[in-house]
């Protein structure tokens, strides 16, 4: 921060996995901090997130070496609760549609040489390493299993946090609308929520998911966005073998604390309709599509019903790349906007608080500065 007094209040906005973790970590740093929220906590992407903890497949090298680290510190938070339903390392499984874009022993390769676990499997060899699925779709180039991947699911992770950070003296305030930041004197000042009630702060994190371009684009900054818009479909339980994550051609799967399964595809998702009062609308055909597709790929092939789904933006930046830390033209002004909220959360949550309290710049960060997409 450029500021070099330590802050005495902040305020963070949104109450997803970036914004709790966060906030909870500013509170174990002896930082006053209010979290605000338009709803209640995990009512946005977090509570939609397929949550697939992994690094796997190609990206860069900064953003590799971050989503490892935040891997690390899900390992850490597994041995502090080693009986919780919520957060497994089962591995995951992915293969690639049998066509031209296959591109499966070259992604083994990359992955190999750089040291991330994995083994390529042919589809006969699966069952043997991780059940649950049905060989037979399974592409003749095979399949990779990262053993050291796992799932969380995110809205119980931000219950435990936020359990926590109000033990420490943190406030929660949801049901808030809409809030934005305040700046004065060419710095943040605090936030006024959707009521007009104002709350005053040495610092700002900005963490509200897909609205963050949107919020800082009042301010006059510019952050690039590529959201789409996301569709989770939640199953019914059911008694089946499956542990890992499973992304395929046509869906991707992951199991969930109750039994039963977490559903998402990229072809589902482009099937969303948003309609000009802001809502969406799913076509049955996708809900049942996606349930076949999942059906298909599952040892048995069971028959799957869905429970209920979730839908809105996924947060994306226009690169790609995870845009975190301090706007470079608003002091006290920090962003938090990324994909991968799951694999990320805990890591981004530790580093933001960092900077924020000490107003040095963490060097795992330095790809990711907002600054990036000033012209």
């Amino acid at each position: 921060m450029h500021a070099s007094t330590r802050p005495s209040k902040v305020v963070v906005v949104g109450g997803g996995i970036f914004g709790v973790s966060t906030a909870v970590h500013l509170a174990r740093l002896g930082v006053q901090t209010t979290l605000i929220n338009d709803g209640a906590l995990a009512n946005g992407a977090s509570g939609r997130s397929l949550a697939w903890l992994n690094s796997a497949r190609r990206r860069s090298d900064a953003y590799h070496r971050l989503r490892l680290a935040g891997i690390d510190r899900y390992r850490t938070l597994s041995v502090k609760y080693p009986d919780a339903t919520w957060l497994r390392f089962d591995g995951g499984l992915t293969w690639d549609a049998d066509d031209a874009d296959n591109d499966i022993v070259a992604v083994f390769d990359y992955e190999h040489d750089l040291g991330y676990d994995a083994q390529l499997l042919a589809p006969d060899q699966i069952a043997k390493t991780t059940p649950g699925v049905d060989a037979r779709s399974v592409t003749r180039q095979g399949a990779i299993f990262n053993p050291g991947e796992g799932w969380v699911d995110l809205p119980s992770l931000i219950g435990v946090l936020a359990e926590e950070f109000r033990a420490l003296g943190g406030e929660i305030i949801t049901d808030a609308g809409r809030a934005t930041v305040n700046v004065q004197g060419g710095r943040a000042s605090g936030v006024t929520t959707a009521d007009g009630a104002d709350w005053a702060a040495d610092a700002v994190l900005l963490a509200a998911g897909g609205e963050v371009p949107a919020i800082v684009a009042l301010a006059g900054q510019h952050i690039g966005d590529d959201t789409p818009i996301a569709l989770l479909v939640r199953t019914k339980p059911i008694k089946h073998p499956l542990k890992a994550v499973l992304n395929t051609p046509r869906v991707a799967i992951r199991p969930t604390p109750d039994g039963a399964f977490a559903l998402d595809s990229a072809w589902s998702e482009e099937e969303v309709i948003k309609k000009a009062d802001g809502s969406y609308e799913i076509k049955l055909s996708t809900l049942e599509g996606l349930l076949l597709e999942a059906s298909k790929v599952l040892e048995g092939n069971p028959k799957l019903e869905i429970a209920d789904y979730g839908v809105g933006p996924k947060p994306i930046p226009g690169d790609g790349e995870p845009v975190f830390g301090e706007l470079q033209a608003i002091p006290g002004y920090f962003v938090a906007f990324s994909h991968s909220g799951a694999t990320l959360g805990l890591i981004a949550g530790e580093l933001l608080a960092d900077e924020i309290a000490t107003g040095r710049r963490h060097p795992l960060l330095a790809s990711f500065r907002p600054e990036r997409f000033v012209s």
